[in-house]
């Protein structure tokens, strides 16, 4: 297939565009909006660009996404990188399995997978995820026996020691040593990655149209749905 200079040009600006901003939205730069939406040829360089990169470009709605895939530790991010950012110093293997346990229990509790939207519910308090996260490493460990524990790579009593290793203080503690401090700094990362609304005051966590439109085109696949839930213990792993 051949290919206009301008095509190729404009291809170019928008994967430059995404790789600064991570996201393109109409309102923010119409020429490069209109010409990845009403230009096939265009789309389809994009594209090939993204999987060079190991990533993938994605229309949601009316915002078109840069997504790295899961080893695209440039554009994304390494283990030992996210360890750094939400785990403690002394953190060990245990602690960064634990930190994405944290984040896939808040995803459960805003998504079900279920009707024309995955959302079921507005807000969550930062109190009732940690209470989740407690109960749900606990339900794991009494679903599974020792050798059928470790579902997807996550041992439930490894994160659940991990968990009760973090002291307990009064609300608003930042040190990542407390179970209040570790979640508010999981809950910052999200934040700044444009995926939840942290309002600290309230203690109240809000979902961002951005992961809103992200689990409507992932988490309604009941395959990955289910997969969430194997590893929460929720449902039989199969």
């Amino acid at each position: 297939m051949g290919y206009e200079l301008e095509e190729v040009t404009l291809s170019q600006s928008i994967f430059y565009y995404l790789i600064e901003h991570r996201e393109l939205k109409e309102e923010d730069n119409i020429t490069l909006y209109k010409a990845y939406t009403e230009n096939e040829n265009v789309m389809d360089l994009v594209k090939r660009q993204g999987t060079i990169a190991e990533s993938l470009i994605e229309r949601y709605g009316n915002i078109i996404y840069l997504i790295p895939g899961e080893d695209n530790t440039y554009l994304g991010f390494s283990k030992q990188n996210l360890k750094a950012i939400l785990c403690k110093s002394t953190a060990t293997d245990k602690d960064y399995y634990l930190s994405q346990f944290v984040i896939l229990t808040l995803l459960v509790e805003f998504y079900d997978g279920q009707g024309s939207s995955s959302k079921a519910r507005d807000y969550l308090r930062v109190g009732d995820l940690l209470n989740s996260v407690s109960e749900r490493l606990k339900e794991g460990i009494e679903s599974s026996d020792e050798e059928s524990e470790d579902i997807d790579g996550l041992a439930f009593s490894n994160m659940l020691e991990a968990f009760e290793a973090l002291r307990s203080e009064e609300k608003g503690s930042r040190a990542r040593t407390t179970k209040e401090g570790f979640i508010y700094n999981i809950l910052k990362f999200l934040q700044n990655q444009n995926l939840i609304d942290f309002i600290e005051e309230d203690e109240m966590i809000k979902t961002t149209k951005k992961l809103d439109q992200f689990m409507d085109y992932n988490l309604l696949n009941k395959k990955n749905y289910r997969r969430v839930l194997r590893v929460l213990g929720v449902v039989e792993n199969e």
